[in-house]
């Protein structure tokens, strides 16, 4: 059995996809320490909004990983206590023009071809399925497959629900930096250090999400991740507005975009305890926390074009957060061949909290050696090296 300083394994981030790894890895068989330096969601999940998405993903192995996804969290919206908010309501995607609504209708097509489900809403029929929107929208597409949960407490419960399962556990260290990564003679992995002390385990998950580079480091590997800022605005307790998740089309091309600029796109959803929340811009900034008045002021125009009934409502609050980001918009998720022992869960942008259960399982059916999922290949995480 492993001692207090020991585990099969070490998860260092207790985001909710540290959070999953640990779940799916004591589902396994595995006992698990989850090491973070701060709170449970401290970092990028404690500042995201929850979606679960696959109307935004072109087809290929993201969109895979987030249909895997999507099943995934209906599962554990049955496990997992309704403090998590899972809300299956579905995404709505407008277009503003024909032209935008041309491009819109090819994307979905492409998605349907891949497993999406997706259908066409005319301009005339929008405010059937959201009464507030703006009356001059060209048209748009349902995403039944879209959905919500509270990023914070479905990490919190996703650790919980792993420290009630079977006699290997989760153990949680929270407020405890990783020093450096422990090795042996030949490079493996043997832990980590921290301030309180050594923890051993023969593999160690990097799910530092946007420190994830940092902690590569630690391993002496490279993995270029790098922060992309974002601000969320959130409105006073409304009525039921806004009933799914709304953005305009020029979101997907902001989410897959790599400039370094303020972009910003509108995603409006409303909440079961009933403030509205308003995203999204992304900027990469480096780790500044800066208020960017000019992020929220467009934020707010953009969603008040397509409910212009926000117009009169009080913003209380707003936050910000960075995203994850790797330069060809995948994850890192896998095993790093330059690091025995060293695998990698981090990356996944503003996609973390959708990807989260399929990241946790791919890990533990490659530690426990079963078989995966889906092809990991194109998020193998030393893709960025020369020989990559």
């Amino acid at each position: 059995m492993p001692t207090r300083s020991s585990a099969d394994l070490i998860v260092i981030g207790a985001g909710v996809v540290g959070a999953a790894c640990a779940y799916y890895a004591v589902r396994s068989g595995l006992s698990v320490t989850v090491i973070d330096r701060g709170a449970v969601a401290g970092g990028t999940t404690g500042a995201g909004e929850g979606n679960l998405l696959v109307s935004d993903k072109e087809p290929g192995p993201e969109l895979e990983l987030a249909l895997l996804s999507v099943r995934l969290w209906r599962e554990l919206s049955g496990l997992l206590p309704p403090l998590i908010e899972y809300e299956a309501k579905g995404g709505l995607v407008v277009a503003s023009d024909e032209t935008s609504m041309a491009a819109l209708r090819s994307f979905a097509f492409r998605q349907e071809r891949a497993g999406v489900q997706a259908e066409q809403v005319t301009g005339d029929r929008l405010r059937d399925l959201e009464p507030h929107l703006a009356p001059d929208l060209a048209g748009g597409f349902c995403y039944p497959q879209d959905a919500q949960v509270q990023p914070a407490q479905a990490a919190a419960h996703l650790l919980r629900a792993a420290g009630g399962q079977g006699s290997g556990g989760v153990r949680l260290r929270l407020g405890e930096e990783v020093t450096g990564v422990l090795t042996g003679a030949k490079g493996e992995v043997r832990g980590v250090r921290t301030a309180s002390g050594d923890v051993h385990a023969p593999y160690v998950v990097n799910a530092a999400g946007s420190w994830g580079g940092a902690l590569a480091r630690l391993a002496g590997v490279d993995l270029p991740v790098l922060p992309r800022r974002g601000f969320v605005l959130v409105t006073e307790p409304l009525p039921r507005v806004v009933r799914r998740k709304v953005y305009a089309a020029d979101y997907v091309a902001d989410v897959a975009s790599g400039s370094a600029g303020l972009q910003s796109s509108a995603v409006v959803e409303g909440t079961p305890a009933g403030p509205v929340l308003i995203g999204a811009s992304r900027e990469r900034v480096g780790f500044d926390r800066t208020l960017s008045v000019e992020a929220l002021r467009r934020l707010a125009a953009q969603a008040t074009r397509l409910f212009p009934v926000l117009a009169g409502v009080r913003a209380m609050r707003t936050y910000a957060g960075f995203r994850p980001y790797l330069p060809d918009h995948l994850p890192a998720i896998g095993p790093d061949p330059r690091v025995p022992g060293l695998l990698h869960a981090c990356g996944h942008e503003g996609a973390g909290v959708g990807l989260a259960p399929a990241t946790g399982l791919v890990i533990a059916r490659i530690l426990s050696g079963a078989r995966l999922p889906v092809d990991i290949e194109p998020f193998r995480p030393h893709r960025f090296g020369a020989a990559g």
